[in-house]
């Protein structure tokens, strides 16, 4: 009998999951204002603030569209700005503020406690191959998006 795989099902679970225990830790520390989606983007931002949401929208790996209204409000709660570009006014960039300064901090705190929880029991060995795993899974799936195929051209490898 075939065994199924459930992946990327079980991927979608941890991530719901993590997502709840994530709002909850950003409650008990009064950051609730933030969701772990828009946390995202602060994090993207912090790496690299200013940039297009063209930009932001690769690097979060969110729909522009749902991008957009994340965005609307994070600049509604004044954690981000937009800014037309100097070098071409039809884009617009994305910048934080003096607001998000202040939680930087904490979040990252908060972020490092759920990477704790996340990685409890796990040797550092362990979690350089489940990452690395996790990042072949993600450059699958995104090739397989850039090159646009649909379903009925995707082929998987042949069982061992």
């Amino acid at each position: 009998m075939k065994k199924v795989r459930q992946g990327g099902f079980l991927i979608a679970r941890v991530q719901l999951l993590s997502e709840r225990i994530f709002s909850k830790i950003l409650a008990k520390h009064e950051l609730s204002e933030i969701s772990p989606a828009q946390g995202r983007i602060l994090f993207v931002l912090w790496q690299k603030d200013g940039i297009s949401i063209q930009e932001l929208a690769k690097r979060t790996s969110l729909g522009k569209s749902t991008l957009t209204s994340m965005l609307d409000r994070l600049e509604q709660a004044g954690f981000v700005k937009r800014v037309p570009s100097k070098e071409d006014r039809r884009t617009i960039l994305i910048k934080l503020t003096e607001k998000d300064c202040e939680c930087r901090d904490l979040y990252t705190k908060i972020t490092k406690e759920k990477t704790e929880l996340f990685y409890r029991g796990f040797t550092s060995r362990e979690i350089d191959a489940f990452e690395g795993y996790l990042r072949r899974i993600f450059d699958n799936l995104s090739a397989f998006e850039a090159k646009g195929d649909g379903p009925r051209t995707f082929m998987t490898k042949k069982e061992d």
